[in-house]
């Protein structure tokens, strides 16, 4: 696991960021809950769950990208990945939960990480330039003043690409000054954020199942 800063455009330089173990994102977990720092989170080669009661999120933007991940746990081979990727300017989240499921070949057993905060409606999670690379999305969403379009280098047909390294040219595209989604679950490849304050952390290793998110 690694932290980085996102600057200068609006949308993504894509990294691939690898997370060699449960305990390392664990680390990283416990740091962000002392401050807010720049961080990414990512698994490799699987999905992590993401829940929360209300994102709202100013300077919202979504478009279609390719991720590149690693096919196994080895970390040996790479896949192509189709993704949404959601991005906001500024970010708060209310009741988020964040977990995913590592098999230990070791123990024979799956080990769950389970990361709560924000569960305080005063001291919500905060994050600024946010980026989350979306395999799938379930929410009620509301945006205000939204253009949508396909992803173009000029502000003529849609919203507007900076950088399309790993978004698609002609896909589509969304962007909006604001956007509140209630109910949130989602599966994601990765999320990066320049700052990412988690407060009231909650973290919890275990192998029962029921500790997934959803």
């Amino acid at each position: 696991m690694e932290s980085q800063v996102r600057g200068g455009t609006r949308w993504k330089r894509f990294a691939v960021v690898m997370v060699p173990s449960v305990a390392a994102a664990a680390c990283v977990g416990v740091g962000l809950a002392q401050g807010a720092l720049a961080a990414s989170f990512s698994v490799s080669g699987q999905q992590f769950k993401v829940k929360a009661s209300h994102l709202h999120g100013e300077g919202f933007a979504q478009y279609g990208g390719i991720d590149t991940v690693y096919a196994s746990t080895e970390g040996k081979e790479k896949k192509p990945v189709p993704v949404a990727i959601s991005s906001f300017d500024d970010a708060t989240i209310t009741k988020m939960c964040q977990s995913v499921a590592t098999p230990i070949p070791l123990i024979g057993k799956t080990v769950y990480l389970r990361l709560e905060a924000g569960n305080n409606p005063k001291k919500p999670v905060t994050a600024k330039n946010l980026y989350i690379d979306v395999a799938q999305l379930d929410a009620d969403a509301k945006f205000k003043n939204i253009d949508i379009g396909v992803a173009v280098q000029d502000k003529t047909r849609g919203p507007e690409v900076k950088d399309t390294k790993t978004t698609l040219p002609g896909g589509f595209a969304q962007q909006a000054e604001s956007a509140d989604l209630t109910n949130v679950e989602q599966t994601a490849w990765a999320t990066t954020a320049g700052t990412f304050t988690l407060n009231g952390l909650s973290m919890r290793l275990g192998t029962d199942k029921g500790m997934e998110c959803f």
